[in-house]
């Protein structure tokens, strides 16, 4: 069964190698949608052989949908550029795409390296994830953050054995660039679905979100990483409610 893969880019240099090449040899095309990088994103991608396209960004889930529009094949493996198939997740596809039609799509575990340590509590693994899939019948929600795969309720899924590594970030400040922006499209999605928050949601949630995360999934046992995941975690969560109560914060108002 060919197999397209299938990746949106937005200045991933530091990435987009090591993404693309473990997916060679494994992936029939690779196809890669940028929204005009202004690094050396495109230029990498021409290089190692990738079927290069670019068009402006209009939010996670639009991006993904018209770069498996551009897929030639009617299996899709979906990486983000800061992923990488482990050598047994390669192995993996390799023997499974013999027998693709046993299944409609494909779950694999994701393990995070965060800060150069790899992450096995805080709820981050095994985070699993549909990467492959037949396209005719799969599609990306359009939510603004933490898009979504969608499938038939009667699909078939199965598992494939070996992690997809995820390479999140590489600096905590990176991190908590990234938990403001999620804080602030997390509220205007909850704003838009008609939710509110009261004088003491953000307290509560962000609290119930690190006792969760650190002592109830066990974040204590990934040593200072743990630590600094469940600490940005929860700080992400009082910042999205806490701009729900002040929406005039969310451009609204």
């Amino acid at each position: 069964m060919p197999i397209s893969a299938v990746i949106i880019t937005y200045n991933e240099a530091r990435n987009i190698e090591r993404c693309i090449a473990s997916l060679q040899g494994v992936a029939d095309e690779i196809v890669v949608l940028d929204a005009y990088s202004t690094d050396a994103t495109p230029d990498l991608c021409r290089q190692m052989g990738a079927r290069f396209f670019q068009h402006a960004f209009d939010g996670y889930g639009q991006q993904k949908n018209r770069a498996n529009a551009l897929a030639q094949h009617p299996w899709i493996l979906s990486l983000d550029a800061d992923e990488a198939l482990s050598p047994q997740l390669r192995n993996s596809l390799m023997t499974q795409r013999e027998c693709l039609d046993k299944a409609d799509a494909y779950t694999c575990n994701r393990l995070t390296n965060y800060c150069g340590h790899w992450v096995r509590h805080c709820g981050w693994y095994p985070d699993r994830k549909v990467r492959l899939f037949r396209r005719d019948i799969a599609h990306w929600n359009t939510s603004p953050v933490h898009e979504q795969l969608l499938l038939p309720p009667n699909a078939r899924i199965g598992l494939l054995a070996g992690d997809l590594l995820h390479y999140s970030y590489y600096s905590t400040d990176e991190h908590l660039e990234r938990a403001r922006r999620y804080a602030q499209l997390g509220a205007q999605a909850m704003q838009q679905a008609g939710k509110r928050a009261y004088a003491w949601t953000p307290y509560l949630r962000a609290a119930f979100k690190w006792l969760r995360n650190y002592l109830l999934l066990q974040g204590f046992l990934d040593g200072r990483a743990g630590w600094d995941i469940c600490r940005i975690s929860a700080l992400e969560t009082f910042w999205k409610y806490r701009l729900l109560q002040h929406e005039r914060y969310l451009g609204n108002k």
